[in-house]
């Protein structure tokens, strides 16, 4: 659930919403959200000094609830 919400809230800021995908790893510590995005998207999901990324945490965190859960943004290269 939490990762279809941020995939959904991630792809209606980016430019090329058909690279945007969003995987949920369990680790020993807890959730982790990974989000793959063009790399010409990337400052658009961070956002000035971080608080577009930080929006998009609070959110997840609240959604979350007390389990909580980490997200990480990853560029995605298509020349490899």
């Amino acid at each position: 659930m939490l990762a279809d919400a941020l995939e959904h809230l991630v792809r209606g800021i980016v430019d090329n919403p058909d690279d945007v995908t969003v995987r949920d790893k369990q680790l020993r510590r807890g959730s982790i959200l990974e989000v793959r995005v063009n790399p010409d998207d990337l400052g658009k999901v961070i956002g000035r000094n971080g608080r577009t990324a930080t929006a998009f945490r609070t959110v997840i965190s609240a959604l979350a609830g007390s389990g909580g859960a980490r997200i990480d943004f990853v560029d995605v290269d298509r020349r490899r």
